[in-house]
């Protein structure tokens, strides 16, 4: 009996996913705001429809991925709400309409 090191892959894979989405989610809601939402759907849907043509530890690490990407949607809207507290700056995605998800 060996040493199995499939969770330890893929809670790495969801540290650096979660990691690495918390800045895209700033850095899209400051460059285009609240109506990037679309580029993280599209990359969720696409690492889950990866996730479901490949085996093994790959495909669990594209389904982590994917659904980090689809959580990001709801971050984005949060960061949005962060930014009109001011706790963080407006950047050009910013319009004088409100707009919501």
């Amino acid at each position: 009996m060996g040493i199995d090191f499939s969770g330890i892959i893929v809670g790495a894979a969801a540290f650096v996913a979660i990691g690495t989405f918390h800045p895209l989610v700033i850095k899209a809601e400051y460059h285009w705001g609240v109506g990037s939402w679309w580029l993280f759907l599209l990359a969720g849907l696409g690492c889950i429809a990866g996730s479901l043509f490949l085996h093994g530890i790959v495909s669990i690490v594209l389904g982590v991925v994917g659904f980090s990407s689809l959580w990001s949607i709801h971050e984005l809207s949060k960061q949005h709400c962060r930014v009109e507290k001011g706790w963080f700056p407006k950047g050009p995605g910013h319009t004088n309409k409100k707009k919501t998800l």
